[in-house]
């Protein structure tokens, strides 16, 4: 059963500068990071101004009820500010393992076709992965391959430099995109959101191509594109 939304309780919405950041304010209420016990909870405090009206401008635009899925942004920052402090070393570990099974590296054995599809638009990418130290073998078909390990270190390293934020928004591009290569290019700015999310949609709109949309999976696709589009403004 989904769960009940809560009911807004805020008529304004603001943005206040503390000694050490910037709050929301609900009214006269400061938001804080969802908790199970009061104690659980802590203050959502933002680095710069630009990233709290951001966040603002979510709850501002929340009608009779809060619906959190309308609220990517505050949804991150709530697991950057509560989780990924305590949680760095399994990111980059993460980070490090998405690196191994880069979704770019394996390339379809069924069509000559796509598979030169795959080589036109993912080789240029990996090319440029290569220049930043993350250099990456690409083979034909599901079998799993050893990836070297200065690359592996190289995605792990560039993790381990990320802030709180960054870290969050950069583990959460891989596993959406299932690829380090594609989440790194976003985050240097190689690649747009968007184009890095048709990216790693290659094969779905392959298939497409040929076979059709199915309306359901075009309602996931365009949920998904709008959230990685309200995410890209933490960029």
């Amino acid at each position: 059963m989904a769960k009940a939304l809560r009911k807004r309780f805020y008529k304004t919405v603001g943005v206040e500068q503390t000694d050490d950041g910037f709050v929301i304010k609900l009214d006269n209420y400061v938001l804080k990071t969802p908790g199970q016990k009061p104690s659980d909870k802590k203050t959502l405090r933002l680095p710069t101004g630009a990233v709290a009206k951001l966040v603002a401008a979510e709850w501002d635009a929340q009608g009779e009820q809060i619906d959190p899925r309308t609220m990517p942004l505050t949804r991150l920052l709530n697991v950057a500010i509560v989780r990924t402090p305590e949680t760095r070393e399994d990111l980059i570990a993460e980070a490090r393992k998405y690196a191994g099974s880069d979704l770019l590296c394996y390339r379809s054995t069924e069509s000559r076709l796509y598979q030169e599809h795959q080589a036109k638009n993912w080789d240029p990418i990996l090319a440029w992965a290569a220049k930043q130290g993350v250099a990456l073998k690409t083979t034909e078909g599901l079998s799993v391959i050893e990836q070297p390990e200065t690359s592996l270190v190289a995605v792990a390293d560039y993790a381990r430099g990320l802030d709180d934020i960054a870290l969050t928004l950069f583990v959460h591009l891989l596993s959406t995109f299932g690829s380090a290569v594609l989440g790194m290019a976003v985050m240097r700015r190689h690649l747009t959101m968007e184009a890095a999310f048709t990216q790693s949609r290659l094969d779905e709109l392959w298939q497409i191509k040929y076979w059709g949309q199915d309306e359901i999976a075009q309602e996931r696709t365009d949920a998904l594109a709008a959230e990685l589009t309200a995410l890209s403004q933490l960029l």
